[in-house]
């Protein structure tokens, strides 16, 4: 019901949408504003990728707020009119962003290059033990088989967005394509350097285990053998039953697990109960969805939250 009413959303704002680009002078379109390519991004891997690939020659822009849950995130009409105006619109295709798809559909007729990241990235299923039993208790329609939205984390399926976004900018603009190779060439070198930090620091880990707010890190669990025991489902706001919750506590005792680790942009209520029913600790890891203020403040970029990440993950699984 959620996906169907956040669809009809973004439908009905098409039809304003497009009566508004009607009545649009095209001397206000964003294309080629001084001589740079205007790009509009959704979860930030894309928007940092995105400039560290363009270079001085792109101006990137993403439609997601600071700190705003890319699950639930709608555009206004003022979003969509900015991103019809641009020269392309780079999202995840993975389902990170509900919206994404639907305004898809709108844009589809508009001047506007849609690209999406996860093409051709080997995806994952994102539905975890609880999800079945989630829906029978509470009628929560979370579709079986949905792909887990989170591959950025994954520092190898993370090339593959990388050269998503080469190949496109590549091919908006040709005459700077030697740059954008050589952009990207440096990310790629960097995300297999990343790889093998995580493989090392995984694999030479005494536990496999960690207690997660939100079930975004199954592709930790498919790369490097992690278990993620996870409160939440795929999205931050699917709590458990009570029936779950105690089958948690007790996989948690059972671990001897020390450590809750939640998300940087959302503090679950429930993982907190878990937190104090097991006294364990806590640490934070950044699913970089979107950034905090405090993040850009602090000038972070995709690889030093990362390696934030790496940190909270080895002391979660070095502290038995």
């Amino acid at each position: 019901m959620k996906k169907l009413m956040m669809l009809c959303s973004v439908m009905l704002l098409s039809a304003v949408f497009l009566a508004g680009c009607g009545n649009e002078d095209s001397s206000s379109s964003e294309k080629k504003s001084d001589g740079k390519l205007t790009i509009y991004t959704t979860i930030y891997p894309i928007e940092d990728f995105t400039k560290k690939i363009g270079g001085d020659n792109v101006t990137v822009k993403s439609v997601i707020p600071n700190g705003v849950d890319a699950h639930s995130f709608e555009p206004t009409t003022k979003d969509m009119l900015k991103i019809a105006k641009a020269d392309a619109f780079i999202y995840s295709g993975a389902g990170a962003e509900g919206f994404a798809d639907a305004a898809n559909k709108t844009l589809k007729d508009e001047d506007v290059k849609m690209i999406k990241a996860a093409e051709g990235a080997d995806l994952i299923a994102g539905h975890d033990d609880h999800d079945h039993e989630h829906e029978e208790e509470h009628g929560d329609e979370h579709e079986h088989g949905d792909l887990d939205p989170h591959f950025w984390l994954d520092p190898q399926r993370s090339i593959v967005m990388a050269e998503n976004i080469k190949n496109a900018l590549s091919e908006l603009e040709p005459s700077k394509k030697d740059e954008f190779e050589k952009n990207f060439k440096q990310v790629k070198t960097d995300l297999e350097e990343l790889d093998k930090k995580y493989e090392e620091a995984i694999k030479n880990a005494p536990s496999k285990e960690i207690l997660v707010s939100h079930a975004a890190y199954g592709y930790w669990e498919d790369r490097y053998g992690i278990e993620q025991i996870s409160v939440s489902g795929l999205s931050p706001t699917q709590e458990p039953s009570q029936k779950e919750l105690k089958e948690i506590v007790e996989t948690a005792e059972e671990h001897n697990i020390k450590y809750v680790i939640f998300d940087a942009n959302v503090t679950n209520k429930i993982a907190t109960l878990v937190r104090k029913e097991i006294g364990a600790e806590s640490l934070t890891l950044n699913n970089m969805e979107t950034l905090r203020d405090q993040d850009r403040e602090n000038g972070e970029d995709y690889f030093s939250l990362m390696n934030k990440n790496l940190e909270a993950l080895k002391k979660a699984l070095n502290s038995k």
